[in-house]
């Protein structure tokens, strides 16, 4: 074969898709087979050991590849990767620098044997060496080590090419990871729980509009957590640093609603003996959060519609105007389209809130929430009384799961709360949640005393068995009890230990 088809062909199988030393080892193959190149070899510098050694051979056993290991500057090819300048030894017989480390020459072979070694190169930077041996008789110096330099710097670009490749994707890899991170960041907002699909469609909307100051209205049912949506906001907006004044309008009496609004000065009503700032002053430059706005009177939502159109109030009593530097951020339970239809409630002022809406599901809609929901309140109120509760038992998850929860995720904590109180044992059993919450037979009052113990027993033996992954031994050491009376009662209660082995 002429050397430019040879050439071609070396360019062609570096093109292949796979890996480098496959690609490599058929390289090396080609220059044995095509151009009369004996055991060509690919050394490779470990700039950490400062040792160089064979990457990929043809025509060496394994064992002398695992030889073939040289020092910087040591034999002919620790030379070349040293100096980045080849070599040819027209004689190895006659080269004391020829170490014949891979022993993979015959004294009579070497007689007949040259080498030439020359440095592959990458930015002017020697990372390792190509090598080739060839019949001396066959010898064409000047010829030889140029077509053998042209190789390896042909091998060089492919193997700086996929250096950059690889850099590039470390790079995306890394930007994956930091991207993945941002994501996981965006689904925990603040002490904001669940993975669910619409609570990320709720953290979708927070970080979408925490950065601006558009007005937020946020609805839901209460309990749904809609103060925690509004500090998540505020904590991850611009005004982050400035206050965040929280004002629940249904636990103030109506009279003193505009006064706690908008501030008043002394002698303002009777009462009112020092001039007393407003949540609106307080909240200057930050955002005040004013929960349950349904429940305002038609003359405070006047005042508000004013305030926030104008940007600046009065305090209660007073003459001068102040700038209101506030974002508004609003929530209710409420149905405001139907107490817009009884006339309850302003329409100027509902549009003037009604920016950006964001909805908050109730816990009956995000029901794969719940157990992590679950497993954080346990968390939080073990440490915070002091006690030993670890877990819940699968059927105490499983009623959790199946409670309509009308009070949402104020009211599951709440049960968990009590349940963690009233629980000795490390594991939080059916028998531990509320009265409301136990499960009865239809068309009975209640469960005797005798089916409560089943009840009981049964979810004990249960929780064992999960615990001890089905091994009924470990589970009657937990249940304190002998295997015997622990085998008695799983035939009993008809439970399939063998489905926990595998839990």
């Amino acid at each position: 074969m002429d050397e430019l088809n040879l050439l071609y062909e070396i360019t062609q199988t570096l093109g292949y898709p796979g890996s480098l030393p496959r690609i490599l080892q058929q390289v090396v193959q080609i220059l044995a087979q095509s151009a009369g190149m004996r055991r060509g070899t690919i050394t490779i510098l470990n700039p950490d050991t400062s040792e160089i050694q064979i990457e990929l051979a043809h025509g060496l056993t394994a064992e002398a590849r695992r030889r073939g290991r040289y020092k910087l500057g040591e034999g002919i090819t620790g030379r070349v990767v040293e100096t980045g300048e080849p070599m040819v030894v027209p004689r190895v017989s006659q080269e004391p620098m020829f170490l014949n480390r891979t022993r993979s020459r015959g004294a009579k072979e070497k007689e007949e044997l040259s080498f030439l070694c020359v440095p592959i190169k990458i930015n002017n930077r020697t990372i390792g060496a190509l090598s080739v041996d060839r019949l001396h008789k066959e010898l064409d110096l000047d010829h030889d080590l140029r077509f053998l330099t042209i190789i390896a710097s042909i091998i060089a670009q492919h193997v700086n090419s996929l250096m950059l490749i690889d850099r590039e994707k470390d790079r995306l890899r890394d930007e994956n990871l930091k991207l993945k991170g941002e994501l996981q960041e965006r689904y925990q907002v603040g002490n904001i729980i669940g993975s669910s699909g619409r609570m990320r469609q709720v953290y979708e909307m927070i970080h979408r509009v925490a950065k601006s100051n558009a007005t937020i209205l946020i609805r839901g049912e209460s309990g749904t957590g809609k103060e925690l949506v509004a500090s998540a906001i505020h904590y991850n907006s611009l005004r982050a640093d400035k206050p965040f004044i929280k004002v629940n309008l249904a636990a103030l009496p109506e009279t003193l609603v505009e006064s706690e609004l908008f501030g008043h000065e002394k002698g303002a009503f009777t009462g009112a003996l020092q001039r007393k700032p407003g949540r609106f002053e307080l909240a200057q430059g930050g955002t005040l959060f004013l929960d349950e706005i349904g429940d305002l009177s038609p003359n405070v939502q006047l005042k508000l519609l004013r305030v926030i159109q104008e940007r600046e109030f009065t305090r209660l009593g007073g003459s001068a105007t102040l700038k209101a530097d506030v974002r508004l951020l609003a929530a209710t339970h409420r149905d405001l389209e139907q107490l817009l239809k009884d006339g309850a409630f302003r329409e100027d002022l509902y549009y003037r809130l009604n920016v950006f809406p964001i909805y908050l599901p109730p816990l009956r809609e995000r029901q794969a929430d719940i157990p992590l929901l679950a497993e954080h309140f346990l968390t939080k109120y073990a440490a915070e009384h002091h006690k030993s509760v670890q877990r819940l038992s699968a059927p105490t998850l499983d009623q959790l799961m199946q409670y309509p929860w009308p009070g949402n995720v104020r009211e599951l904590e709440n049960v968990i709360e009590r349940a963690v109180l009233v629980c000795d044992e490390d594991t939080i059993l059916s028998v531990h949640l509320p009265p409301s919450m136990q499960r009865q037979e239809p068309g009975s009052m209640g469960l005797g005393l005798t089916s409560q113990v089943e009840k009981l027993e049964k979810e004990l033996i249960t929780e064992a068995l999960r615990q001890s992954r089905g091994n009924q031994s470990k589970a009657a050491q937990l249940l304190d009890t002998s295997l015997r009376i622990l085998g008695y009662k799983i035939k009993q209660y008809g439970i399939e230990a063998r489905q926990f082995r595998a839990a």
